[in-house]
């Protein structure tokens, strides 16, 4: 008989516990009741279906930034605005380019432009250009505007904004660091 005990005769807390022990950046699972539910969709693939010129340009931009096609993929995207400049998600999206770009400033005006424009209807997209914005931030070391970004996206669901909460406080690493190591001396 081994010594250890069986993570079936644990319950769901103890196990998400030691879980957070032995994986420090990985807090807890999915936010109960969370805002990724079957109602809330990725905003781009429901608007799939939607095909207006505004869609179909982003969704082309979208495929050109995967090729490394820049230049091309930011001309879609303007194509996309100038159709329907209230649509939050094409903001997004071009701010990843500019980001792969370097064009850090130009990446934080498009989000938040796109986290103004975003409503009930995009609460992915907003997750996505503050774990975003989030990200510049943080590169930046504006580390409470970073946390506050991360925040927001973790409230909505993003287990990159909690695993990035948790690299951003140095206790909390710290404390899980030790933990680990103490756990795994046990073992």
């Amino acid at each position: 008989m081994s010594s250890r005990l069986s993570r079936d005769c644990l319950s769901a807390h103890d196990q998400e516990v030691l879980d957070s022990v032995f994986n420090p950046l990985q807090i807890g699972g999915d936010v109960p009741n969370g805002a990724f539910n079957a109602e809330i969709r990725d905003d781009l693939q429901d608007e799939k279906e939607d095909q207006t010129d505004a869609t179909k340009c982003e969704i082309e931009g979208v495929q050109l930034a995967e090729k490394e096609l820049y230049v091309e993929a930011l001309d879609k995207f303007k194509q996309s605005i100038e159709s329907n400049p209230t649509r939050p998600s094409v903001y997004n999206n071009r701010a990843q380019v500019y980001r792969l770009q370097g064009n850090d400033a130009v990446a934080f005006e498009d989000l938040d432009k796109s986290i103004g424009l975003c409503t009930e209807k995009y609460l992915r997209t907003k997750c996505q250009a503050l774990c975003q914005r989030g990200v510049l931030y943080r590169k930046l070391q504006k580390l409470d505007e970073a946390r506050a970004d991360f925040e927001g996206a973790a409230t909505l669901g993003s287990k990159f904004a909690r695993t990035q909460l948790v690299e951003i406080n140095p206790y909390s690493a710290l404390c899980n660091q030790m933990l680990k190591e103490a756990f795994e001396k046990l073992q």
